[in-house]
């Protein structure tokens, strides 16, 4: 089989598709034929050596994928076999034409919801999802999601406004401010433009609850409009830094910061399969902005991190 492997950090040519042995499924384990894989932020981070976490070289990159199960090894069940399913894998191998995980760790995909939608919502669906539940949103609360344009910022977009919220899309650039209009953010902000947080406060005053997933000096700024009694949700680091923010401050402005996204693995499927249940229902939509075969994975990577994509970023492996 074909798999994408990382051997050095540096830039995106560092990536290389190449003949890899098969992987076969053991006990309580099913082999996926892989269709998509999922492409993360966090995965350009690793590839260039500064990553959140240390990391273990050669490695496959790849976190989560979609495909069908074609065969299960002993002790798991028989009738997953030809099943469409996603599965986080732990951190790698994402990146490959078959992967083996745990069965028990498969989430199946609804009929109606096509695959590649369900790889983008597997990570990003269940991030949006339970920020949204830990915000405790209100109709009414004045949102502001950072990079609205994003993968995870999409989605939150989308419920915040069913919680019946009003909504503030901040992203950067023109072509991506256009498209968090399109999702139905009242208001669309260029965070390239410093005079940001003044177009935010002419449209609604403060803020309620801040999504950030960017860090940095855009989540300060966005701090900064937190009215008292406010919630910063912080998940993301883009920025390469998380905002330098104490709780001492956030106490002293009456603001609440909640960091982080985390859960056990079942707490996690369930999140992803609530995110695939409002997807089969028709009220969450992912944007796949860019797809690439797996062959180009350094190409994905290269307009990740150049900020050129909107969206989800997925790796069509068999096409």
């Amino acid at each position: 089989m074909r798999a994408v492997w990382l051997t050095k950090f540096g830039g995106p040519e560092v990536l290389a598709a190449r003949d890899t042995p098969e992987p076969v499924a053991g006990p309580g384990q099913a082999l996926i034929d892989v269709e998509f894989a999922n492409i993360t932020f966090i995965e350009t981070q690793i590839r260039s050596g500064r990553g959140p976490f240390e990391v273990e070289l050669p490695m496959i990159l790849g976190n989560g994928v979609g495909g069908v199960v074609a065969s299960v090894g002993a002790q798991a069940d028989t009738g997953l076999v030809g099943r469409r399913v996603i599965a986080g894998l732990g951190g790698s191998g994402g990146y490959a034409e078959r992967v083996v995980v745990g069965a028990d760790a498969l989430v199946g995909v609804p009929e109606g919801v096509d695959l590649s939608d369900a790889v983008a919502l597997l990570a990003d669906g269940r991030t949006a999802t339970s920020r949204v539940r830990a915000a405790g949103l209100r109709a009414g609360d004045r949102v502001l999601v950072e990079a609205a344009a994003g993968g995870v910022g999409t989605l939150l977009v989308q419920l915040a406004r069913a919680a019946g919220a009003t909504v503030i899309g901040a992203a950067g650039g023109p072509r991506k401010v256009e498209l968090v209009r399109d999702l139905g953010a009242d208001v669309a902000v260029d965070y390239r433009d410093p005079g940001w947080p003044d177009r935010v406060r002419e449209a609604v005053g403060g803020v309620d609850v801040v999504f950030d997933g960017v860090g940095g000096a855009i989540a300060s700024a966005a701090f900064g409009l937190l009215d008292k009694g406010g919630r910063m949700l912080s998940y993301g680091l883009a920025s390469g830094e998380w905002a330098a923010i104490s709780d001492e401050t956030a106490a002293e402005r009456g603001v609440t910061i909640l960091r982080g996204a985390g859960g056990t693995p079942e707490e996690l499927r369930a999140l992803t399969r609530s995110a695939l249940a409002e997807a089969a229902a028709g009220r969450l939509r992912p944007v796949i902005g860019q797809r690439y075969p797996l062959e180009r994975a350094a190409d994905a990577h290269e307009a990740i991190q150049s900020r050129a994509t909107v969206g989800k970023t997925l790796l069509e492996v068999r096409g």
